[in-house]
C-alpha cells in the first residue's frame, strides 16, 4: 500500500513509525512532516488544511490509504473530498467528525444514545449563560462549542472563573467563531481517562486506554496545555470497566451516527471521567489524542496499517488486535514560555544518545532543521517515550533519556503517572 499520512506533530510522528514497519507499507508520505518523521516517511511540504494540494498529491502519487492525524482536517471534510477523488481516507466524513467540531452535536447525541454525561446547557447569548452560572454556582465547566486546539475548556471552580470565560470566549473572542456559542456543563469529579476504539462504521474494536496530564505544572497545577505526558495503560481503567464502556458508550454512540445518516467510520475517542457513580462521557474526539497515541502504539503488537486497512473496507467484525503486555510512559517536552510564548529556535542535541536508551523512542512535533542543527519550532516539542514491564519502571527510562537530551531551554513535568503511582493503586 501507498500511504499518506497528513499531519506534523508526535502523533503524526508515532503513526509514520508504526506504518512504516508494517510489510504491507510500500511506500509513505506524510504532509507536511518534522524532521524527525523525515526518517521514516518522505516529507510533503503541503499543510494539512490545504485539502485542494492533498487530494491532488494523492491522485498524481496513486496513494492508496490517506490518514489524517489532527482534527482540523477532518471537520473541513477531507475525508469526503478523497472520497470524491476515489482515494480511501481513514478517518469520519465532515458530518461524523462534528462529534468533536461541535460541543453541542456531542452532547445531544450522548442523550439520544442514553450515554451517561454531564448534565449541559448551550448559550449564544452571553448575558443568559452569566445569569444561569449565577443561578447555578460553581464549580462548573465552560466550554466552547467548536474546535479551539485545546484551549476551548475552563474549568472553573469559583463563579468569577466561569463569568471570565464567557467573556472571554463570547464577547472578547479569542477563540474566533469557536467560541461564539458555548457549553455550560455540570463539573464531574473523579479520575480522567482516554479510552479509544477503532471504528468501521458498524463494528468497533477496543484500542487501549491512556491517561493524560492537561496541566502545565507538576501535581496538575497552572494552565491547561494540549498534554504534557500520558501512560498506558491506566490501572483505574480496569478490564471490566473498558468492557463497560464499549457497551454502553462506544456501540451506542456508532448506533446513533448510524441511525443519523452519519456512519463513524475511523478513532473515536472518548474522554471519560470515572466517577463514584461510574464512567461519564467529557467529551468525544474523532482522532488519536497527542500524547495518548504515542503510548498505545509502542504498546500495539498488530499491523496497525492492516487495522486501519480493515476498518476502511468494513471488516472490524473480522478482524482482532493484540497487545504487547508491557506498559508505556510518554513525556512531553515543550520550549520554554510554553503554553503562553514559547520561544522558538532554541539548539536541541543529544538525540541520538537518548534514543540508544534500552526501550526509548523520541517522537518530534515541534521541530525544524535550521542550518542542518535541530532546533525548537513549536510548543510541544518533543515526547520521550519509553516502555518498560511496569510503569514505574517504563517512568524512570523515560525520565533517564530526558535527562541525556541537551536542550537547556526545554523543561518537562517530572510527575507523569504519578496517579498509577500512587498507593491507591499499589
Amino acid at each position: 500500500m501507498r500511504v499518506l499520512v497528513v499531519g506534523s506533530g508526535g502523533r503524526e510522528h508515532a503513526l509514520c513509525w508504526a506504518i512504516a514497519g508494517s510489510p504491507l507499507c510500500t511506500k509513505l508520505w506524510c504532509a507536511p512532516g518534522n524532521p524527525g518523521i523525515s526518517e521514516v516517511a518522505e516529507c510533503v511540504p503541503i499543510g494539512g488544511l490545504d485539502i485542494p494540494a492533498l487530494v491532488l498529491f494523492a491522485l498524481d502519487n496513486a496513494v492508496d490509504l490517506v490518514i489524517p492525524g489532527p482534527e482540523a482536517p477532518l471537520v473541513a471534510g477531507i475525508t469526503d473530498a478523497m472520497a470524491r477523488a476515489g482515494i480511501a481516507c481513514f478517518g469520519p466524513t465532515a458530518a461524523a467528525a462534528a462529534l468533536e467540531g461541535s460541543k453541542t452535536f456531542t452532547k445531544e447525541v450522548a442523550d439520544a444514545a442514553g450515554i451517561p454525561t454531564a448534565k449541559w446547557e448551550r448559550f449564544e447569548d452571553a448575558e443568559a449563560a452569566r445569569e444561569f452560572i449565577t443561578r447555578r454556582g460553581a464549580p462548573l465547566v465552560v466550554k466552547a462549542d467548536g474546535l479551539a486546539a485545546g484551549k476551548g475548556v475552563v474549568v472553573a471552580m469559583t463563579e468569577a472563573e466561569a463569568l471570565a470565560a464567557i467573556t472571554d470566549f463570547m464577547e472578547t473572542g479569542t477563540l474566533g467563531e469557536s467560541g461564539a456559542s458555548v457549553v455550560v456543563e455540570e463539573f464531574l469529579e473523579g479520575e480522567e481517562v482516554s479510552f479509544f476504539a477503532l471504528c468501521d462504521g458498524t463494528t468497533a474494536l477496543p484500542l487501549g486506554s491512556a491517561q493524560d496530564h492537561k496541566r502545565v505544572g507538576d501535581g496538575d497545577v497552572g494552565p491547561n496545555t494540549g498534554g504534557m505526558g500520558a501512560y498506558s495503560p491506566p490501572p483505574a481503567f480496569t478490564p471490566v470497566l473498558e468492557a463497560d464502556v464499549m457497551e454502553r458508550f462506544i456501540r451506542p454512540t456508532l448506533a446513533e451516527m448510524t441511525k443519523r445518516g452519519t456512519p463513524f467510520r475511523g478513532i473515536l475517542f472518548a474522554g471519560l471521567m470515572l466517577t463514584e457513580a461510574g464512567p461519564k462521557l467529557i467529551e468525544y474526539n474523532v482522532r488519536f489524542g497527542d500524547p495518548e497515541c504515542q503510548c498505545l502504539l509502542l504498546r500495539l503488537k498488530s499491523d496497525l496499517l492492516a487495522a486501519f486497512a480493515a476498518g476502511v473496507e468494513g471488516e472490524l467484525a473480522h478482524y482482532s488486535l493484540q497487545w504487547h503486555d508491557r506498559a508505556a510512559v510518554a513525556v512531553v517536552m515543550a520550549a520554554g514560555g510554553y503554553p503562553a510564548n514559547p520561544r522558538r529556535h532554541t539548539l536541541i542535541g543529544s538525540l541520538a544518545l537518548a534514543e540508544q536508551i534500552l526501550g526509548v523512542h523520541v517522537f518530534h512535533a515541534g521541530t525544524e532543521l535550521l542550518n542542518g542543527q535541530l532546533v525548537s519550532n513549536g510548543g510541544r516539542v518533543l515526547t520521550v517515550c519509553a516502555t518498560g514491564r511496569t510503569i514505574a519502571s517504563a517512568r524512570t527510562t523515560a525520565y533517564t533519556a530526558v535527562d541525556t537530551i541537551d536542550w537547556p531551554d526545554g523543561f518537562c513535568r517530572r510527575d507523569i503517572a504519578w496517579r498509577a503511582l500512587a498507593p491507591a493503586h499499589g
